[in-house]
């Protein structure tokens, strides 16, 4: 919450989702209450519904999303919405980000990449969610998140955004924090078996769920060769902490 609410970037309406918390995380919520220009205290069914009811009362022209434990860099907010000002065919804006533990320890960093359905499919792109940021005009294009997809619903909105005609850019800066670590929901294997189970619906419902295993390797081959800049920072720059990779 401290990385949203010290962004130099005055025009924020924050909205913050809690279903139900019973860790203290309301008690947080009410110390910074006066600076959430809303508060959604509604059950869900799941992230993706919260994320929905989330959106659902928001009027800005840009939206970006946090889970509980990530953070935004310092300047974040102000860099994306200049980006949107000048660039208004963007729809879609990405960035890079650091990966941290759960003491807030940098392990490596990790590189959105030029978005494309298949290699989507293929699991050789994707946008760093913490890090990314989209028009409300083609959010609304969109169904929003599925909340029946209780483990990538970020991934399948991003397919969502594709398919509703968006026009994706990635800036190669650092955004956002994401923190991984072998208690969360997303350094589990249990996460990563599903999470590819999801991949395969998702693909299967492009049209590609018969990709074979060559045509993945290749797709993610050329999908590297083709984005040099991100292929220079991975490998100059990718790894911070060798010792400790997720």
């Amino acid at each position: 919450m401290r990385s949203v609410i010290q962004q130099d970037y005055d025009n924020i309406e924050y909205i913050v989702v809690d279903p139900g918390s019973t860790d203290g995380s309301r008690e947080v919520i009410d110390r910074y209450r006066s600076r959430i220009a809303r508060v959604v205290f509604q059950p869900d069914s799941g992230p993706g519904d919260g994320l929905n009811k989330g959106f659902a009362s928001a009027s800005g022209e840009i939206y970006g999303y946090l889970n509980a434990d990530d953070t935004y860099l310092p300047g974040t907010l102000k860099k994306a919405c200049q980006i949107f000002a000048k660039r208004n065919e963007i729809d879609v804006l990405s960035a890079h980000c650091y990966i941290v533990d759960e003491n807030g320890r940098t392990v490596q960093k990790a590189f959105s990449r030029t978005f494309d359905l298949r290699r989507y499919a293929a699991g050789s792109c994707v946008l760093i969610q913490q890090s990314t940021f989209f028009r409300s005009r083609v959010f609304k294009r969109t169904g929003g998140f599925n909340p029946a997809n209780r483990i990538s619903w970020d991934g399948e909105l991003t397919v969502e955004l594709a398919l509703a005609g968006a026009r994706f850019k990635v800036v190669h800066d650092y955004w956002s924090c994401f923190r991984i670590y072998p208690g969360s929901l997303t350094g589990s294997k249990d996460h990563r078996e599903r999470h590819a189970r999801e991949r395969e619906r998702i693909a299967a419902r492009l049209g590609f769920g018969d990709m074979s295993q060559l045509e993945r390797k290749l797709l993610w081959i050329t999908g590297w060769l083709g984005e040099p800049v991100t292929l220079a920072l991975r490998l100059v720059d990718g790894v911070v902490h060798p010792d400790r990779l997720v």
